[in-house]
């Protein structure tokens, strides 16, 4: 029977190269993102679908939802940061955008595909962080987004045990990706962050998706946290 399964930023980064990492184990992919055309490049390579989707956007959503009859796996990795403010400098903009992308983009999107996954008895996996379990200074925006997420999946996990849907969190440390790019908007800050240190690739995190997917419907990967050797402390 065809596997389905759903990667949300799917576009670049963790995203990319977890649709990558499933494909290669047999899975039908469908690449979603806001940047359609990357999804196609994608989608392309690996043989999947590509979907135009924002998870900001309930109506975007539910078009992805629409769309398929079966989803197997779904992971919610669609977020980011804005900023390194202290909470005295915080700014609601940009902590509305962290809980809209990381928080609520995460629950509109299982909730959309839940009689999916229900059906399928299927496996939602939530990228989290280790900015989820420990706090930092000027992360608090993040911080309080992560917490949240991590919050909702053990909840997850909990409500749906019965139904035979597995949950697992994982908590990636320092990844060198786009993200502090994208949270920072200036590049040489952006690369300060990884210099000389250890640090994951993306690929790291896809290979640890697509081994929770590959385990057996009764075994379920409850929290899994992955740092660099030289990152101890979140």
């Amino acid at each position: 029977m065809e596997k389905i399964a759903v990667v949300t930023g799917g576009s670049a980064g963790i995203g990319e190269a977890a649709a990558r990492a499933l494909a290669g184990d047999g899975w039908t992919v469908y690449v979603a993102a806001r940047r359609v055309e990357r999804c196609e490049a994608v989608a392309r390579e690996i043989g999947g679908v590509a979907v135009e989707l924002d998870v900001t956007d309930q109506g975007s959503v539910d078009d992805l939802a629409q769309r398929l009859e079966r989803v197997d796996l779904l992971v919610n990795n669609a977020g980011g940061a804005r900023g390194l403010d202290y909470l005295r400098d915080a700014k609601e903009d940009d902590w509305r955008w962290m809980y809209e992308t990381n928080v609520y983009g995460t629950v509109r999107v299982t909730k959309a595909l839940y009689p999916q996954l229900k059906a399928a008895q299927g496996l939602v996996v939530n990228i989290g962080s280790v900015a989820g379990t420990d706090a930092y200074k000027g992360g608090s925006g993040y911080n309080a987004a992560k917490f949240g997420l991590r919050g909702l999946t053990r909840a997850l996990r909990r409500e749906e045990a019965e139904n035979s849907i597995r949950v697992t969190e994982i908590d990636p440390g320092r990844v060198q990706t786009d993200f502090s790019l994208n949270r920072l908007g200036d590049k040489e800050k952006a690369a300060a962050v990884y210099e000389g240190k250890l640090n994951l690739s993306a690929a790291d995190i896809a290979e640890a998706i697509r081994w929770v997917a590959s385990l057996p419907p009764h075994v379920n990967v409850d929290t899994l946290s992955i740092m660099p050797t030289d990152q101890a402390e979140r």
